[in-house]
């Protein structure tokens, strides 16, 4: 109970399931965003923008956490400006911290564009990592926000005496809404539209990925890697992969995720589809299904994120991560992959966001 968890980002995809899972655990849990949710039962919402230095001194005045949680980033229109504002985000807020004294722990979660470059070089330059890809692996020599928030993490560290880890997921599976990254809910918004049209559930993505081993990461899992880091003395001051655990091809589950909407799986064909061009028409559509079947977010815009479900499944390699880093230390929590994609699309139908 002596735990103060800071969460930034809590009402996105990781950082509200980290909250549920602090909350869970007995901590005092303060969840931190632009414009905080109130639904989650216990957790105390904080309104701060992280470009804004007054803001989050007068926000965080009264708060002396002795966990920080960094789930949040803010996209942009070039490399170049997401390590401005992204860096920067992270500087503030452990910078307005420093001087209570008071912080133990920063962890940040960021992602395999680590190992894969950014948006703008997304696996480019003609040679592939290897896979499975490992944290001992090499900065790639491209500008990378991710590298720019780690470093405002190891510079805070050195000044204020905290421990750190570093989480590195690959695709999230899990619920959030308006989240700039969402594959699950954005397969289960296209098979709820090919449902309703009687369009074909057809793969959208590359033949390396339909064919080469995958793996992704379970909401629930990150969060329980999070707090394991966060409070295992021999779990400080690393990086993690974190993912459940499994290992699939999308040819062996997209037939299984049709099956679960009832719809027809059409597989990789010679060509890639992809679900921006796939769904661009679709707004007035899901509008429409919205209002026959009662369902509670109208605006497709806020539930699927079709650009960055291109991202993903268009890759033209194969991409898995090893785990031996976070097993050898201890973490051994394992979620099938199947029933990640299962459990979400039973929540969204439940909370009425699909039919």
């Amino acid at each position: 109970m002596n735990n103060i968890a800071l969460v930034v980002g809590a009402s996105g995809i990781i950082g509200s399931n980290l909250a549920q899972e602090l909350l869970a655990n007995g901590w005092a849990t303060f969840g931190l965003a632009r414009n905080p949710r109130t639904e989650l039962a216990g957790l105390q919402p904080i309104a701060a923008d992280l470009l804004d230095v007054t803001s989050l001194e007068t926000a965080l005045a009264d708060l002396k956490p002795t966990h920080v949680f960094i789930t949040s980033w803010m996209r942009n229109d070039t490399e170049v400006e997401n390590i401005r504002v992204n860096s920067a985000m992270v500087r503030n807020l452990l910078t307005v911290l420093s001087p209570k004294g008071s912080v133990q722990h920063v962890a940040l979660v960021t992602g395999l564009k680590h190992y894969l470059g950014p948006f703008e070089a997304y696996v480019s330059g003609g040679v592939a990592p290897p896979t499975p890809l490992r944290e001992s692996q090499p900065r790639l020599a491209l500008d990378n926000f991710y590298y720019a928030q780690e470093d405002e993490v190891y510079a805070a560290a050195a000044r204020d005496g905290f421990t750190w880890s570093i989480h590195r997921p690959h695709t999230i599976i899990g619920k959030a809404v308006g989240n700039l990254m969402n594959l699950g809910t954005t397969l289960a918004v296209y098979a709820s539209i090919c449902k309703e049209t009687g369009r074909p559930f057809r793969w959208p993505g590359s033949q390396a990925q339909w064919e080469g081993l995958s793996d992704v990461t379970d909401a629930r899992v990150i969060a329980k890697q999070l707090v394991w880091a966060a409070t295992t003395e021999a779990a400080r001051n690393e990086a993690y992969n974190v993912v459940n655990g499994d290992i699939f091809r999308w040819s062996w589950l997209w037939g299984r995720l049709a099956d679960w909407f009832g719809v027809e799986p059409v597989g990789f064909d010679g060509t890639i589809h992809p679900l921006e061009a796939e769904m661009a028409q679709d707004a007035d559509l899901w509008r429409s299904i919205a209002a026959q079947h009662g369902l509670v977010e109208p605006e497709l815009s806020r539930l699927a994120s079709p650009w960055h479900t291109d991202l993903d499944l268009g890759r033209p390699i194969e991409v898995m991560t090893d785990m031996a880093n976070s097993r050898q230390r201890g973490f051994t929590v394992y979620q099938r992959t199947e029933d990640s994609f299962f459990d979400l699309f039973a929540q969204l139908r439940s909370d009425r966001l699909i039919p």
